[in-house]
């Protein structure tokens, strides 16, 4: 199956995930698997740095095809954790949220399947441990629309910086600290020292975790020794300086 935007690609999992044309990218590694990604680079690491919480708030960066906001939702169901999750996430492509009612999505996902029907018709879901809200549009302006201090966890999953800059700028990671409550965690499969320097400059502390056989970056707004091994991104700039945060101004 393929259109002008996207074809369907099996990963090494089982799951499917899509190649996406218009950024020339995987929305997820196939060498990887769609849900081992998600577990391993986003859920299982931030689920436990918050194990024993009652309730979280999870932001989720960009929906696509919404593994890993339906990888929590399995991880938690599988796992019998007792917890509430509220789950935002922008996505600029309303149509491929659409398409997700008859997506083929992996056996994993079958007792959350009313729960993806009612993503892909109404781009929400409620019940009393669930909330999720999917807004179709840009992601730097729905980010503005939150209180500060307000989500647990960020799943910091765009397009990379090679295509999709503006969602790994120093003032896009600005507004996500404001709305980053003190023990929040971001996640991200990015570990390029750009990238890094960005989310360093808006205040984050930064941690390298190897979950599985691909190191991955978390930050944090308040050092930590809980998981992860600290970058001190100030020795990494003294030691080569040549290495720049990236601005908007780098893409505008």
């Amino acid at each position: 199956m393929q259109d002008n935007i996207n074809s369907i690609v099996a990963t090494k999992d089982g799951s499917n995930t899509l190649f996406s044309q218009k950024y020339n990218q995987h929305y997820h590694n196939p060498d990887d698997g769609a849900i081992q990604e998600s577990l391993t680079k986003h859920i299982i690491p931030t689920l436990d740095f918050h194990k024993g919480k009652k309730e979280l708030n999870i932001l989720d960066i960009c929906f696509g095809i919404g593994y890993n906001t339906f990888t929590t939702l399995f991880y938690i169901l599988q796992n019998n954790i007792n917890i509430k999750v509220n789950i935002y996430s922008p996505e600029l492509d309303g149509e491929l949220v659409k398409s997700l009612e008859t997506f083929k999505f992996p056996k994993e996902f079958e007792e959350i399947k009313h729960i993806i029907k009612s993503v892909a018709t109404t781009n929400k879901y409620e019940d009393e441990n669930i909330k999720i809200e999917i807004n179709i549009g840009d992601a730097r302006n729905y980010i503005k629309s939150f209180p500060n201090d307000f989500f647990n966890i960020i799943y910091q999953d765009a397009f990379s910086s090679d295509v999709n800059m503006e969602l790994w700028t120093k003032e896009y990671f600005d507004d996500l600290y404001n709305i980053s409550h003190e023990n929040c965690v971001m996640s991200t499969y990015s570990i390029a020292s750009p990238v890094r320097l960005s989310m360093n400059e808006a205040g984050y502390f930064i941690y390298e975790h190897r979950p599985a056989k691909r190191k991955i970056t978390l930050a944090f707004k308040q050092r930590q020794d809980i998981i992860g091994k600290y970058i001190d991104m100030d020795l990494k700039k003294l030691r080569n300086t040549s290495i720049k945060a990236i601005y908007d101004k780098d893409f505008k």
